[in-house]
């Protein structure tokens, strides 16, 4: 018998370790965004691409349509901040479909345009009829960085008084600054 409780511990420890080191490996690498007026930077955890981006920092106010934002030229360049307080929830839809005069269906071009992406809180389960993949992987896919944890809507106010701030997003990974 007490073999059989030793045999239980033994799994019931390797399964909790395991489930900590996913929960550890979904947080995402330390994440860094510097802000040209020398202030503080703002500390987050990374989703969507491992690499650093630079640009004006600029927000969105709304509640829907992130992949409509993300692929809106107007953005070109641009590190956005999404002040709605949980994004990612509804996934991104299939890139391909187009509508009957052949343009992108659920998007605003045919490629994300933005450089990197401010976020409050990540959703890392997506739930939506029309998602096909997650937003952290079309991010990925796309070389695009992105950041959580954020206090978006100081981020926001912050920069509606200053004006134009332009930004620097920085993912720090175990072997350092991407």
């Amino acid at each position: 018998m007490a073999g059989g409780l030793e045999s239980l511990d033994s799994r019931k420890e390797a399964i909790t370790h395991t489930i900590l080191s996913l929960q550890r490996k979904r947080q995402g690498e330390l994440a860094h965004l510097y802000l040209a007026d020398g202030s503080a930077p703002i500390t987050g955890r990374s989703f969507g691409a491992p690499t650093s981006a630079k640009g004006e920092v600029v927000f969105n106010t709304g509640m829907v349509g992130y992949p409509e934002a993300l692929t809106d030229p107007s953005y070109r360049g641009q590190i956005l901040v999404l002040t709605f307080p949980l994004i990612g929830n509804y996934g991104v839809p299939d890139t391909e479909l187009r509508d009957a005069y052949g343009l992108p269906e659920y998007f605003e071009s045919n490629q994300i345009h933005i450089a990197g992406l401010v976020v409050s809180g990540y959703s890392w389960e997506h739930s939506h009829w029309a998602a096909h993949q997650a937003l952290s992987k079309w991010l990925k896919d796309n070389g695009i960085p992105g950041i959580y944890g954020v206090d978006t809507r100081a981020l926001t106010k912050k920069i509606r008084e200053m004006g134009a701030l332009l930004g620097n997003l920085v993912v720090v990974s175990d072997g350092g600054v991407t």
